[in-house]
């Protein structure tokens, strides 16, 4: 039986978007000992400290890695790396657009989510819900390590690209900035 005939005769108990998917050959196959998910074409494995383009984007406070573009997922998500996140972070700010969720990998990272604050440690993670003020900084006596990923991917790798040079503009005030990119400044951000 093909595979679309077969869909169609699961089709009462398969939900129809992932009924599309897998016509389309678009989810997630078990070959060669791994999993390989098949979207936008070819697999690409970043490595470990690793930039997926190669670039270099500091902070100030930290420095990221760009782990997933916005392209590679058709606009679903964009993924960061934030590597040796030390003392500090950004302003407090709200996404009008993006959930932004937040794994912490190594060391600790204090986070404001509406108002409540908290610090969270290796595997744990937050969400900064889109229309929710939050901010996060580093807090422990070691650089922290912290994969936060945008959903969908909006406008926020071109607001990294911008922001994320040397000599990039401040964050810090900036609410033209963070208005130029779907974002709401609200105030200075954590201590750190």
């Amino acid at each position: 039986m093909k595979r679309r005939a077969f869909l169609q005769a699961a089709g009462a108990t398969v939900p129809a978007a992932l009924m599309e998917r897998l016509a389309l050959g678009q989810v997630a196959t078990k070959g060669s000992g791994a999993d390989v998910t098949a979207l936008h074409g070819e697999a690409h494995v970043v490595g470990d400290g690793q930039d997926r383009f190669g670039e270099n984007h500091p902070l100030g406070f930290t420095t990221i890695l760009f782990r997933m573009g916005a392209k590679e997922s058709n606009g679903s998500i964009f993924a960061i790396e934030h590597k040796n996140l030390g003392k500090g972070g950004p302003p407090e700010h709200i996404h009008l657009y993006q959930d932004e969720w937040f794994y912490v990998l190594e060391g600790t990272v204090r986070f404001r989510v509406d108002g409540k604050e908290t610090v969270v440690g290796p595997g744990e993670s937050v969400l900064g819900p889109k229309r929710v003020p939050h901010c996060f900084a580093g807090t422990g006596e070691t650089p922290a390590r912290m994969l936060i990923t945008f959903t969908p991917a909006g406008v926020m790798e071109d607001f990294f690209r911008e922001v994320a040079v040397p000599n990039g503009p401040k964050m810090e005030g900036n609410t033209a900035l963070f208005a130029k990119y779907e974002m709401r400044y609200v105030g200075p951000g954590i201590a750190g």
